[in-house]
């Protein structure tokens, strides 16, 4: 046998960490889930790294997804930051775009992450065609920014109101602060996000800023970390966009990390399903504390090119789109003042967990009811933190908190439970498919993380999805999405041009010479890729419309011409609406470009099984389920030693150490030659 050569991916949630290894010089994979550890996720990291590899000098590298910035955003748990910005624009920021948080409400409170004490001005203008009015003073500058870290201020931002035309001034501004301020923890706004609109550019490079210091701190523990233990390969961090990036990007722009985890999952699940012919999918990632949802059409996984992570926390960065609303295993029941039961959006998380872990919650949980209707196994739970679960104090939890309240029993209280989990998941599902025009009967779901294969089942039939796909190890998709993810790097240029007035080939010329650049930051990661393609996209609308549409374009070796753009235009305006607007100019706001390192791919035959058993060798008893309002004697398999073409018929428990699969009543589920399990409905 060769000397283990290992690529790791992982992924670290709100309940568990999970590794997906690679042997790539025997062929090889294992897996691990491990319980995160609060305060210092790094910890938990190493330790499941550490569970399945003896010495850490076989790794060449690490590819990490993580939520650190993500629970920082959302629990407003980032760096007290501060802002320098023109004169007369401090309050952008809090203006956003006078949108309120709940649309029909005649109120709603909001508070900006940076307060308007620590947002301060100085005199400087440049103007929209990017003429210098007048010049930054860099003495008023370093004032200000000793005055911001004097009063507290971690990291600070620097945007000035039209930047993205010109950034002389902000360029000059950003290296006065940089000669006063006591870390490197500064942003400016025209690097992350040289685009026309103030509010946008203004919030993705104040978040930016706001979670620099909890990111790169993290990253720099996990590096000690992992040199510790003898690594000496390399670390790459999953971007929001789906791709890849290096340690140092990440530490400089870590906004673009605000969805790491969720994306790496998508990346996994797209290739899973493509090789086993797949093409439309509805990834379904459901971990401790969410439920998250996307949507894959023809093999793409969709694209938003700004995101807000929570009302007002908005992101302009390309990020997979993803639907997130708090239904995981840890969401906690409660039966609500009103008298009606609410599930989620508060979770028990992994601490204390939910009741059936015996560390001190008394509220059930979405967790707790399928222990109670017999879809887990108490004497077999997943991740490695528990020997057993205690079924009685779940039984306790769902009778005190909501049977005895609504007048049910404590079976029926725990079905609701999962019925009314459920119908939010299908909500996801019907606004990621339904509201866009999708079709879910031809779409297959794919359910992963810990508990979404429990999950299957009622929601093929609440929403009428075709099928589904559990693909071989559910429990750590992400993990192995970090590990097949390609390296991507973004990057954006206002134009704002009327089209007849462009110089095309001067525009084609300068979108691959941005190119080119950014072509160079994949050789800092120093990766070893398959293929490096580029991306070309301009963001166009006709004179005086608001929105842009998106237009895909490839740039010849003779030049561009304006007449290739106005045909691309009008095809992508032509296929989003139906119609073209004759005789109104077009104007071309923005160029996109992505260059992406097209990693080695997996083969998925990796997963396929060997040696399997026949479904009726791997049965091993049988246990009573309640489903539909009954118990059911139910059959329970070793789902990793089942055989390809294996059928099994539910009403079915398929059980494995990284998550449990029910196959519901009148449904059935067949192994295929990848090892994933379809689950379709009878006939």
């Amino acid at each position: 046998m060769n000397k283990p050569a290992y690529v790791i991916g992982v992924d670290v949630g709100g309940t568990f960490t999970d590794v997906f290894v690679l042997d790539e010089a025997n062929g090889t994979i294992v897996t691990a889930k491990v319980p995160s550890t609060r305060g210092d996720q790094s910890k938990g990291f190493i330790e499941g790294i550490a569970s399945r590899v003896a010495d850490f000098g076989d790794i060449s590298t690490v590819v990490h997804g993580t939520t650190v910035g993500t629970n920082a955003l959302l629990e407003r748990k980032g760096a007290r930051t501060g802002i320098i910005t023109t004169e007369g624009f401090r309050d952008v920021l809090e203006m956003r775009r006078r949108d309120r948080p709940t649309t029909w409400g005649l109120k709603g409170a909001f508070t900006p992450v940076v307060e308007r004490p620590d947002r301060v001005e100085v005199q400087e203008r440049v103007l929209a065609d990017g003429s210098v009015l007048q010049v930054v003073d860099e003495d008023e500058v370093r004032a200000q920014a000793k005055a911001l870290a004097e009063s507290g201020c971690d990291a600070v931002c620097v945007f000035f109101i039209n930047g993205y035309a010109n950034n002389d001034n902000e360029r000059r501004a950003v290296e006065a602060v940089r000669s006063v301020w006591p870390n490197s923890y500064v942003t400016a706004a025209t690097e992350i996000l040289p685009e026309i609109r103030e509010f946008e550019r203004l919030s993705t490079a104040t978040l930016n800023a706001y979670l620099q210091p909890a990111v790169a701190s993290y990253l720099d523990r996990l590096e000690t970390g992992l040199k510790a233990q003898g690594f000496t390969g390399d670390i790459l961090i999953v971007q929001s966009n789906g791709g890849v990036m290096s340690i140092g990007t990440a530490k400089k722009y870590p906004v673009r990390t605000a969805l790491s985890g969720p994306a790496a999952g998508v990346i996994a699940a797209t290739a899973i399903a493509e090789a086993a012919g797949f093409p439309n999918i509805i990834t379904c990632d459901m971990g401790g504390t969410s439920f998250d949802v996307s949507l894959v059409a023809d093999g793409k996984a969709a694209l938003a090119a700004q995101t807000a992570i929570d009302f007002g926390m908005v992101v302009r960065t390309p990020m997979i789109e993803i639907t997130t609303i708090g239904a995981g295993g840890g969401s906690i029941a409660c039966v609500d003042k009103s008298g009606l039961l609410q599930v989620g959006p508060e979770s028990a998380g992994s601490d204390p967990g939910p009741v059936c872990y015996g560390l001190g919650n008394t509220r059930p949980t979405v967790t707790d009811a399928n222990l109670v209707l017999g879809r887990i196994n108490p004497d077999r739970p997943i991740g490695g933190k528990l020997s057993k679960l205690d079924i009685n104090a779940s039984r306790e939890a769902i009778r005190s908190h909501i049977a005895e309240p609504l007048g049910l029993s404590i079976e029926d209280a725990a079905e609701a439970i999962l019925r009314l989990a459920n119908a939010k998941m299908a909500g996801a599902i019907r606004l990621v498919s339904i509201e866009k025009g999708h079709d879910p009967a031809q779409f297959a779901a794919m359910p992963f993380g810990g508990g979404g294969s429990l999950h299957t089942g009622a929601l093929i039939k609440e929403v009428g999805l075709g099928s589904a796909l559990v693909p071989r190890f559910p429990g750590v998709t992400s993990a192995l999405g970090c590990v097949v993810a390609d390296m991507r790097h973004d990057r954006v240029q206002t134009v704002n041009r009327v089209l007849d007035t462009i110089d095309a080939g001067q525009l084609g010329a300068g979108m691959l010479a941005a190119a080119a650049e950014t072509e160079d930051l994949l050789a800092t990661a120093g990766v070893a890729f398959a293929a490096v393609d580029r991306v070309f996209e301009l963001d166009m609308l006709y004179l005086g419309q608001t929105h842009t549409v998106n237009v895909p374009l490839t740039i010849p070796a003779d030049g561009l011409t304006r007449e290739a753009i106005r045909d691309a235009f009008e095809a992508a305006y032509k296929a989003q609406f139906g119609r073209l607007l004759d005789g109104i100019p077009m104007r071309v706001m923005n160029y996109r470009i992505a260059v992406i390192g097209r990693r080695p791919g997996l083969d998925m035959r990796l997963f396929a099984p060997v040696d399997g058993k026949s479904a009726a060798e791997c049965r091993t008893g049988t246990r009573r389920v309640y489903a539909g309002g009954s118990w059911h004697e139910t059959g329970i398999y070793e789902r990793l030693q089942l055989m390809t073409g294996a059928r099994i018929e539910g009403p079915a428990i398929l059980e494995q150490p990284d998550t449990t699969i029910f196959v519901d009543p009148g449904l059935a589920g067949t192994v295929d030659a990848f090892g994933n399990l379809i689950i379709r409905p009878e006939a």
